[in-house]
């Protein structure tokens, strides 16, 4: 297996960030920002544990990739680099996720 449809789907969705809306779902998605991408993302993983609650491995797959897509249009949509988030899954590497968790700052919404 190798990574380079991930690849070019990273390079598509910032390709269509300066897109026309009218264009491309990704640039519709974009041109909502925030909003829509998140709103998106939220009724994708919903699908997702529905799926997989109901044991439909063949629906939770396609829901998966339609996550892991919007995933990447709200991190594109925030400028962050999935770069950076993998940067930030390297350094967590060997740190007991109890500990990791304990040393995050505190957040609240």
């Amino acid at each position: 297996m190798t990574f380079s449809a991930l690849e070019k789907l990273l390079k598509t969705i910032e390709e269509r960030k300066t897109a026309h809306a009218d264009s491309s779902y990704t640039a519709s998605l974009l041109a909502h920002a925030p909003e829509k991408p998140i709103r998106k993302l939220a009724e994708e993983v919903t699908e997702l544990l529905i799926d997989v609650m109901k044991g439909d491995s063949n629906g939770a797959t396609k829901e998966a990739a339609d996550v892991l897509y919007h995933y990447l249009v709200v991190l594109a949509a925030a400028d962050i680099s999935f770069s950076d988030v993998l940067s930030e899954l390297e350094s967590r590497e060997g740190v007991s996720g109890h500990a990791e968790k304990q040393n995050r700052p505190k957040t609240s919404i």
